[in-house]
């Protein structure tokens, strides 16, 4: 497949808000510094698909740490509010404010699937007839980020997470 197809058409991988979990980055809550939550050292392996899994939030910045064990989970549902992590409540760090809503992301890996679908002309999504997951997180996007006429201010909006990144 050519570069120039790769970037015309996105088929879904099928992959669910679950699945970026296991590394998420938030703002610190001691100094509004980057910070990272990632799965505990009991929970195993790095990548443990369990959302219940021991999690532990680390800022490098002011040293602040949080343990995380078999809490409530709470997914971030709110287009019109600042997202949130589902363990310590504490905002996400890739996320930007557009006139329609909050684009936000777990991880630089989610940002870029997010990215991908929406800079797509052409999206395959899963077919009816497959029995597979069919709730992923392109097909759980919200509708206006799904519109092509809004697909500048979108991108622009990932440009400007993927920028605040690099800055950190």
């Amino acid at each position: 497949m050519s570069s120039l197809s790769a970037h015309r058409r996105f088929r879904d991988p099928r992959s669910t808000r679950y699945d970026f979990l296991a590394s998420v980055l938030v703002r610190c809550p001691g100094c509004d510094q980057v910070a990272h939550v990632a799965t505990g050292p009991e929970a195993g392996e790095v990548h443990d698909p369990d959302l219940f899994a021991p999690r532990r939030l680390v800022c490098r910045s002011c040293g602040t740490a949080k343990e995380w064990n078999r809490g409530p989970v709470a997914l971030h549902r709110d287009r019109c509010e600042p997202a949130t992590d589902p363990f310590f409540n504490v905002r996400l760090w890739l996320q930007a404010e557009t006139r329609h809503g909050w684009v936000w992301a777990y991880n630089p890996e989610h940002l870029d699937l997010i990215r991908r679908f929406v800079r797509a002309p052409l999206r395959e999504g899963i077919p009816w007839h497959d029995h597979g997951r069919k709730m992923t997180v392109v097909a759980r996007l919200p509708a206006w980020m799904q519109q092509a006429k809004n697909r500048d201010e979108v991108l622009r909006a990932i440009a400007r997470i993927h920028a605040s990144l690099l800055s950190s």
